[in-house]
Formats: C-alpha cells, structure tokens, sequence
C-alpha cells in the first residue's frame, strides 16, 4: 500500500513539474511580499542537501545577502559549489514579461568545478542585481543578452550539477508562463550542450530513462534519483522539509494524493 502511494504521488509530482497537470491548491500567483533571507543555518543546509554525502564536507557553500548577493559562507576544497537560488536564471528564456521578482523560489543547487565556472555565473549575477535594484525588466534582458553574445559560455568539458534536495520550489515551463510550483524531485543534472532527448532515445517523466532538459549549449542531461535514494533523502531531511514548510507556506510540499 506505502509503496503504491508512493509511486502515484512521485507521478503526480512530475507531470505537474513539466506542466501537465497542476497540484490543487497549489499558488501559482506572482510574489506577494519582500524576499525574506532564510536562517542562516537552514540556508546552508538546504544548500548541502543538494549534494550527495560524500561532497558536502568540502564543498564551498554560499548564502544570499539581500543587499549584495551571494557571498561565501564556508570555503571548500573540493570543487563543488553549493548555494540556494532565490531568483531563477531561467527568466531570461521567458516570453512573458518578467516584471516583479518573487518571494517564494526556491533552487538548491550545486555545480562541480566546471559548472562553476560557467553556469553558476548568470544565477549570482541575476541575484546581485536584484540586490542593486535592477528592475526585472532590465535585469532579465542583461541575461538575455548574455546568453545571445555568449558571455555566459557552456562548460569547458563534460560534468554535474547536483539537486538531490528534497525540496524545490521553481517555475514549471518558463519559456510559456510564470507558473511556479512546489516539488519533491532530487535529481542529477549532467552537461550536454545541444544534446536533445532524441539524440539520446530519452523522454521526459514519467518515463524512467535520462532525457535532454533546456536543449541548447547551456543543456543538460537529467536523470531523476532513484525511489530508494529519493526515500532515504526524505527521511533524512524531514526536519528541514518542515522548517522550510513552517518558514513559508509555499514551500511546503503537496500532500500525496490518496489511494484510489
């Protein structure tokens, strides 16, 4: 019964992640306040938790400081970079006009050495812009057009972006709209400009195989954590999974779907 229902909240969680379907009740309006900064102490372990056990030690971690943007909280020495996103990169890709920062993103994610180097920058830049006061409209045509002239290149070779959190909070398909939702999805996101998923012979979830996510030279590979490692991660961060849910109401996670 346990692992029925878990399967069937897993598949509803992915399709509403890539807009075919939508959680009940879950907010999909524009940001209603300031952007508060999380605890200290959740931030970084949010930020952590986007990386598998054996990388977090050593790993160099970021908080966001609201008037300046991210800054080093613990310097690593391992490669891995870790921070918690509160404005997307992503709005750069959107045809809809991005005229208010929101409140309620939520991106853990962390970058090895090379992903660092390159898709790390346009989500530190947005965010010390957002810090300087930029407007939304003028700061997502910065990124914009740094895609376009290639200031922000692709990663100089293959590697990974880990997001193995068991929170996140996201737009859903920002090239359509600004619809954002709330998941439980740890996931592995490997480089791979210009690959698509027919390249590959993936497809999108349900289906269990890796496919092609944001196909371009800034693409990825990503493949979904497996049911095993998903649910030891859930245990092991459920006083994080309430402590975000009790900071904000949209962070909390959907409640599974009873059995039919």
């Amino acid at each position: 019964m346990l692992k029925r229902m878990y399967r069937q909240k897993l598949l509803t969680v992915i399709l509403a992640i890539y807009g075919l379907l939508s959680f009940a009740g879950m907010p999909l309006a524009q940001a209603t306040g300031t952007l508060e900064p999380l605890p200290r102490d959740l931030e970084i372990e949010l930020a952590l938790s986007s990386l598998p056990p054996h990388l977090r030690d050593q790993a160099t971690v970021y908080t966001l400081n609201l008037k300046r943007g991210f800054e080093i909280a613990r310097k690593g020495a391992n490669g891995f970079h870790a921070f918690v996103a509160r404005t997307s990169s992503d709005v750069y890709k959107a045809a809809w006009p991005f005229t208010q920062y929101r409140d309620d993103i939520l991106i853990p994610i962390a970058f090895d050495s090379a992903g660092a180097k390159a898709n790390l920058r346009p989500f530190f830049d947005i965010a010390k812009m957002q810090a300087e006061g930029v407007p939304p409209t003028q700061a997502q045509s910065i990124i914009r057009e740094r895609y376009a002239s290639g200031v922000y290149k692709a990663p100089e070779r293959a590697g990974v972006s880990y997001m193995l959190s068991p929170v996140l909070r996201a737009y859903m398909h920002p090239e359509q709209n600004n619809e954002v939702g709330t998941f439980n999805y740890p996931h592995y996101m490997f480089y791979a400009p210009n690959v698509t998923s027919q390249d590959i012979g993936g497809s999108p979830p349900p289906s269990p195989y890796p496919w092609a996510f944001r196909p371009g030279p800034h693409g990825y590979i990503n493949l979904r954590a497996g049911e095993k490692e998903i649910a030891e991660l859930n245990k092991k961060y459920q006083q994080l999974i309430s402590r975000l849910c009790a900071f904000k109401k949209a962070f909390c996670l959907p409640e599974p779907n009873p059995p039919q």
